[in-house]
């Protein structure tokens, strides 16, 4: 198992975005595990994403559809989707990613008031507790968000989710790219993901070449780090779908 840090996430470096932030697209965090297998000697792979990572994983399936075996994504809707169907709800679980893609330097310095605090109040939200992590854990996360160059790259990250990453999106439906693999869609059953009208799976479908390859749960007693909460149940339902 390979498990990198996104670009500018956790340790790994934190190059410029450039104006239009294409540096933090998903396009270009997609690419690094794709020359991360390659130099390792993986040409094909499965790949498991949460969040963040599963954003990635979904755009480097479009873009590198000859790379991936098998694709899950853990607790997230398609970013198109969640812009295009916010609402009351979704605007005050995610209100995160509206206060972000505001031009910098402004959400960076409110989030320079109190780095942990904030850190710590959006991990005891989602439908989660803090104690959900490991002090381990915790304190890898409070190291990384102590740096003020990893909260600008986060803030990047998402500027260009509401930005390039959907003009990306739009030129994918376009073309006609879709999911190609059997995908696994996994949410925690107390999170944001399973409050929508629609069913994840349903939606996930709509972005498949053939809805039967989409398949999903929710997992119970848990909400948006359903790894952390149910490791077992979701360890269990990746490992059933990667070992069919």
């Amino acid at each position: 198992m390979v498990a990198p840090d996104l670009r500018g996430y956790g340790e790994s470096d934190r190059p410029p975005s450039g104006e239009d932030h294409a540096g933090y697209s998903f396009r270009a965090m997609a690419a690094d595990p794709v020359a991360v297998m390659a130099e390792l000697g993986f040409e094909r792979f499965a790949v498991v994403g949460h969040d963040r990572g599963a954003r990635t994983a979904h755009r480097l399936t479009l873009d590198h559809p000859e790379r991936v075996e098998r694709l899950a994504l853990l607790d997230i809707m398609p970013t198109d989707y969640v812009y295009a169907t916010v609402d009351r709800r979704i605007a005050t679980a995610y209100y995160h990613w509206f206060l972000y893609v505001q031009p910098a330097d402004l959400p960076e310095r409110l989030i320079a008031g109190d780095p942990i605090g904030y850190l710590h109040a959006l991990f005891g939200s989602w439908g989660s507790g803090l104690g959900a992590h490991s002090p381990e854990a915790l304190a890898a996360y409070e190291k990384a968000f102590a740096d003020p160059a990893a909260r600008h790259a986060m803030l990047e990250d998402y500027r260009a989710g509401a930005s390039i990453d959907l003009e990306h999106d739009a030129e994918s439906e376009r073309a006609g790219h879709r999911i190609r693999v059997p995908t696994l869609v996994l949410w925690g059953a107390k999170g944001a993901v399973g409050g929508y009208a629609e069913s994840p799976v349903d939606v996930w479908r709509t972005r498949a070449a053939d809805p039967g390859l989409v398949e999903g749960a929710a997992i119970p007693k848990a909400g948006h780090f359903l790894v952390e909460e149910n490791t077992a149940a979701t360890i269990e339902a990746l490992r059933t779908f990667l070992r069919p």
